[in-house]
């Protein structure tokens, strides 16, 4: 009765409601896999299993089970993880459009949390499942993705399309996009969409932020497309992704050397004769597909300058012309005519034509490609290969072996020839560097066995001439094999061809880093600002420490040019004592690993292993000393350093000033400092006096830092024999007189050599750096 009452109206606001619980079934994932809402992982694991086994399209032969299937995969996707599941109990929706839409889904659902309304019943678009169907074919996957459609970039260009539910702006590029997909694809584009809500991974992966997003993919590359999506701009935005010499343009002047180039490149060359203007898609898209077997050229027969080519080779310039030249350029080995060239005429015409009459075995991979492994007694192909040489002495052998070729085509028969020079170890397996073959040419007939390099063969027993005779006994041999494989008695194991025609690494590596900087000027003006932020992160965070460090570096050596004043003695004091205390600690708490300290001399046996080849962060504390000092100066370094023994990157040696004096020297010309070496001379030999010098020597890195013996009587104190002391260490050794080199005693050389080494390790000191260690003479 309360439904009469309400009337048109009240049944109108109810027919939304009644649609809607018809339809929750089918888009309840607790419902699809039968499992309820309290339902463990593992349960619903187990469900999903069962049921995609039953409803598999592969074993169910029923018309709805790939829908079926579309349903439980969907289902499990949604319920297998925990933030959808929690948002399918919260909202009524597994929020597949998180990023792009979902706060519109939500706004929608919350209008009653009780009641589902179905955008079916108002005609809206939104859901990819009530969509135009013809996406479906082209929804890629990740794994589909990254095995397949990247490898196959190499062969053709891919236009790809992000688009997730609830994008109005989806809606309105689909009709121009279905009208070009279908286009494209019928030119050897490929085509694919990748919806966003369901791959995230792959759209996170592809760089899409947003939709709609529309991106080429070739050679593994990809490109974004920023312009107007009209038909005319995406045809030309594919266009754009191919190389611009994937096709020559060929007149009159050039067609002889664009033909001729076959010996060079090894590879057939193909003409096309048309009256447009312009290159089609069509065949850029061909050329690009088989750019590693052919060479393509192109000549518009409207344009002046094309006329004595048309008239040689008889074209209609009325029907577009295919032709294929090998081996001889006065005449075309294959032709095609149609009036409308499709794909498919042009994949067989060319196919079939892929390799020359006789080609020249350049890489393993064409040598596996022209002699393919036995698979069955059906299959086998044997391949007829000449083993000769360049330049005029071996031309007629091989012309009489091309002429051969071109007389006895079969399709069980393959013609290549070698060059000895260029692939030696082919040669010395099959020739067994006989002397009957040395400087001529020979034929070898061959069947691979398998893909590891084992092949039977046998060997003409004469040298290959080119006579009557020769042609007689290769022909009589070959009609043997037909019945007689067993012919083929020898057996080797062959190593892969070297590639004749890779370029140098010079050059790869210049393409590699073009492309580099071709991307990032890409990348710089196109992409947004959330696929730049990580490069502006990085680049302001290395500028921020390349200046910060030069200004802390600028106020670190003023700091040290300048006195202290007077008034901040006091406080420098109180710190170095305070130094001193930590240091202390410190010291105590590197508890040594020996009881001794282990010195070696560093001589020209061991100067590699301790110091030219010393791994990466490891340093060797050198001390400089004569004979007549070594025994006083060993003691006192040794109790110097023997706290600091304990660290395993730290190696201890000394050095001979007799006998190294000129190393140490090339060494100390580095060291160009605030305070230079003083003039201290010996009074016997009147040489400049280093004993009693430290070198921390950082092999891996080649810098060193130096350590002067300390002078208890200079203004400055130590600041000046070691700028590596800080000043307010020694403010109390002012005013004293200066010290000659005979009454400053050994022990006092080396004091305070524990603060230098504190500092050492903390990477304050300053680096000295050389172009290379030199040789210890």
């Amino acid at each position: 009765m309360e439904l009469g009452r309400a009337g048109p109206a009240g049944l109108l606001l109810l027919l939304p409601l009644l649609l809607a619980a018809q339809a929750a079934p089918e888009r309840d994932p607790y419902r699809v896999l039968g499992v309820g809402r309290s339902s463990s992982q593992a349960d619903i694991k187990k469900a999903y299993k069962r049921l995609a086994r039953q409803w598999h399209p592969d074993k169910n032969k029923d018309p709805g089970a790939e829908d079926k299937f579309i349903q439980i995969s969907k289902a499990y996707e949604i319920l297998s993880n925990e933030e959808k599941r929690a948002n399918f109990d919260r909202y009524g929706d597994a929020g597949e459009s998180q990023g792009y839409s979902q706060h519109q889904q939500r706004q929608f659902h919350h209008f009653h949390e009780g009641f589902y309304f179905d955008e079916s019943f108002f005609h809206f678009p939104f859901n990819s499942e009530r969509r135009d169907t013809s996406d479906e074919k082209y929804l890629l996957h990740f794994s589909h993705y990254i095995n397949e459609i990247v490898p196959d970039s190499f062969k053709k260009p891919y236009l790809i399309k992000i688009t997730s539910d609830w994008c109005f702006s989806c809606i309105h590029i689909e009709p121009v996009w279905k009208e070009v997909a279908q286009e494209l694809e019928a030119l050897g584009v490929g085509i694919g969409v990748v919806h966003a809500g369901y791959e995230r991974r792959l759209a996170h992966h592809l760089g899409a932020h947003s939709t709609p997003s529309i991106l080429g993919l070739i050679n593994g590359k990809i490109t974004f497309f920023h312009s107007a999506v009209v038909r005319e701009n995406l045809r030309q935005f594919v266009e754009n992704l191919l190389p611009g010499n994937l096709v020559e343009k060929i007149t009159d002047k050039n067609y002889i050397r664009f033909l001729s180039n076959w010996k060079k490149e090894n590879k057939p060359h193909v003409l096309l004769f048309d009256h447009m203007p312009v290159v089609p898609l069509l065949y850029k898209l061909t050329a690009f597909a088989y750019r590693d077997y052919l060479s393509f050229g192109y000549v518009y027969v409207g344009l002046r300058g094309t006329e004595e080519l048309s008239s040689q080779y008889n074209i209609n310039v009325y029907t577009p012309t295919l032709m294929i030249f090998k081996e001889h350029i006065d005449k075309p080995a294959d032709v095609a005519q149609a009036r409308d060239m499709k794909k498919q005429l042009i994949d067989d015409f060319l196919s079939q034509n892929k390799f020359l009459m006789a080609a020249r075995l350049t890489n393993q991979r064409l040598f596996q490609e022209l002699c393919p492994v036995k698979k069955s007694h059906r299959q086998r192909k044997h391949c007829v290969v000449l083993l000769t040489g360049e330049g005029d002495k071996f031309a007629d052998a091989y012309e009489a072996f091309l002429t051969f070729a071109v007389a006895n085509t079969k399709d069980t028969l393959r013609f290549a020839h070698i060059y000895n020079d260029r692939q030696p170890e082919f040669a010395d397996a099959l020739l067994m560097d006989e002397e009957k073959y040395r400087g001529k040419s020979a034929v070898v007939i061959l069947e691979r066995r398998n893909n590891a390099g084992k092949i039977a063969y046998k060997t003409l027993e004469e040298a290959w001439q080119g006579s009557n005779e020769d042609n007689f006994i290769l022909l009589d041999l070959l009609d043997q094999l037909r019945t007689d494989p067993g012919l083929l008695s020898s057996e080797t194991v062959l190593a892969d061809l070297n590639d004749e025609l890779a370029p140098m690494f010079l050059i790869r590596w210049f393409y590699s880093t073009l492309d580099y900087i071709l991307d990032c000027w890409d990348s710089l003006f196109h992409s947004n600002w959330r696929e730049m932020m990580p490069l502006l992160s990085l680049l302001f965070s290395a500028l921020f420490i390349l200046f910060g460090t030069v200004i802390v570096q600028a106020f670190s050596d003023s700091s040290d040019t300048r006195d202290s004043p007077a008034s901040e003695k006091k406080d420098t004091t109180a710190k170095t004592e305070k130094n001193d205390t930590s240091f202390n600690k410190e010291s105590n708490s590197r508890v040594p690993k020996k009881g001794f300290v282990e010195v070696t001399e560093l001589t020209d046996i061991n100067y590699n292993s301790n110091l030219v080849r010393l791994r990466p962060g490891h340093m060797n504390v050198v001390l400089i000393l004569s004979n007549s000092t070594k025994t006083a100066l060993l003691q006192k370094f040794a109790l110097e350093v023997y706290t600091f023994t304990g660290s395993s990157s730290l190696h201890f040696s000394f050095l001979s000033l007799d006998k190294h004096r000129e190393w140490l020297e090339y060494l100390l010309e580095f060291a160009q400092d605030a305070a230079p070496i003083p003039n201290q001379y010996d009074k016997h030999f009147l040489e400049r006096d280093y004993t009693g010098y430290v070198l921390a020597l950082n092999g891996h890195k080649k810098y060193f830092c130096l350590f002067k013996p300390h002078r208890s009587g200079d203004e400055g104190g130590t600041l000046g024999a070691c700028e590596d002391y800080d000043s307010s260490l020694h403010t109390e050794a002012r005013g004293k007189s200066s010290c000659s080199p005979g009454s400053r005693s050994l022990k006092n050389k080396l004091h305070k050599l524990s603060f230098w080494m504190e500092r050492l390790l903390e990477g304050s000191l300053q680096r000295f750096y050389i172009p290379s260690w030199p040789a210890l003479d």
